[in-house]
């Protein structure tokens, strides 16, 4: 087992001038810390527009400050939003290249479509879509990591003439490929693919059997056909833990988190996703 962090820079209001300067800086600085430690991870996720729920927009910039303060912990896009609406693929596989260089082959890219009407409306995705179009994209920024040059593709949503994508990532084929993962059906469309998988806490242990079940039995199948160049037969599974070396402390600001956390998933998000997710 291997532990990580995973960041979605939330801020609860009030705010002043300088508190978002605090937070990156904060995290920035748990992150160094977590490499001297030995934690195995680091990752960010990507929102737009959720005010207090998740201020870390630009993912790809917070991570490449990460990778150049640490070591040896992995740097991961958790999720990497990768319709071309949000990211044309070209930047995401170019942005995957030259953090993978930055942090000396560490670089994760963990793939996602977007849940909230926010989100999707924002920069007009459709909502019944966003599924094939995520899964599409991926599959193109996985051959634009590798293929020297790549081909060029053309379908409805984009289209791209022949080019060479640089820089090329150092880990080859590509850095892991993971998907994030709400349900059953994503954890099985993760196994088909031969993605990893990125999931909330499973709600007992049978769940947890049940799904890591489905995702192993389906990823040795004949079902799986990578969707990359490589599989990454793994599960990574968001649970909430505190630390301090005082035990009340840690309760307290663990409670004092986890509580916003339930608040905002409650008031600001979930009221906002598109059913189905």
């Amino acid at each position: 087992m291997r532990f990580g962090m995973l960041y979605e820079l939330q801020l609860p209001k009030p705010w002043d001038s300088q508190s978002e300067q605090r937070l990156v800086d904060d995290a920035i600085e748990q992150c160094v810390l977590g490499d001297k430690l030995g934690i195995d991870y680091a990752w960010s996720v990507e929102h737009h527009f959720l005010e207090e729920y998740s201020h870390c927009r630009a993912s790809d910039v917070f991570l490449s400050a990460i990778a150049a303060k640490t070591e040896r912990i992995k740097i991961g896009f958790g999720i990497r939003q990768v319709i071309p609406n949000y990211n044309h693929p070209a930047r995401t596989a170019e942005s995957v290249g030259m953090l993978d260089l930055i942090s000396h082959g560490r670089a994760q890219l963990g793939i996602g479509e977007g849940a909230t009407r926010l989100e999707l409306g924002g920069f007009n995705i459709p909502a019944k879509r966003k599924r094939a179009m995520a899964l599409e994209s991926a599959r193109e920024i996985a051959d634009m990591m590798v293929m020297e040059p790549y081909p060029g593709y053309e379908c409805d949503d984009w289209s791209m003439p022949c080019r060479n994508v640089l820089p090329k990532p150092i880990q080859k084929p590509h850095p892991p490929m993971w998907m994030a993962c709400t349900n059953r059906d994503t954890i099985r469309e993760a196994a088909r693919n031969g993605l990893g998988v990125l999931a909330f806490s499973f709600l007992d242990s049978e769940e947890a059997k049940a799904w890591s079940s489905i995702y192993y039995d389906t990823i040795k199948s004949e079902e799986c056909v990578p969707l990359g160049h490589t599989v990454n037969a793994n599960i990574a599974m968001v649970s909430a833990f505190s630390l301090h070396d005082d035990h009340d402390e840690a309760s307290r600001r663990g409670e004092d988190g986890f509580r916003f956390f339930e608040y905002a998933i409650g008031a600001l998000v979930t009221d906002d996703v598109v059913p189905g997710r």
